[in-house]
Parts: structure tokens; C-alpha cells; sequence
């Protein structure tokens, strides 16, 4: 029982480890007023990308609860 809450636990923290890992990898960027339109372009692919890891790491923790 104690086994269950714990693996419950630590799977969760690295879940949101990982998650917080995509986040600061694929990182923040300056004031878009600052940026130029290469810059801008840039950015917008960045976070399409990240979407897109999040968006596969969630498929892969629901096929791996079964």
C-alpha cells in the first residue's frame, strides 16, 4: 500500500520535472516589441515545437498507465 502511494508520488513529481524541463529548454524570449520579425518568426516556431513535445509526452504517460 505504501509502495502504491509512493510510486504514485515520485511519477508525478518527474512528470512535472520533465514538463518543467521542456518549459525552460525551449525557454522564454524577450519583449516582442524588442524582438525583429526574424526573431519573432523564430519564437512562434520554438512554442509550436514545445506544443508539440508536450502534446507527445502526455500520449506517451496515457499509454503508459496501461
Amino acid at each position: 500500500m505504501i509502495n502504491m502511494v509512493v510510486r504514485m508520488v515520485m511519477r508525478r513529481l518527474i512528470n512535472r520535472g520533465v514538463s518543467a524541463g521542456i518549459d525552460r529548454a525551449f525557454g522564454s524570449a524577450k519583449d516582442p516589441r524588442q524582438m525583429t520579425v526574424e526573431e519573432r518568426r523564430r519564437h512562434e516556431q520554438v512554442q509550436a515545437n514545445a506544443r508539440r513535445s508536450k502534446k507527445a509526452l502526455r500520449v506517451v504517460r496515457r499509454f503508459g498507465r496501461f
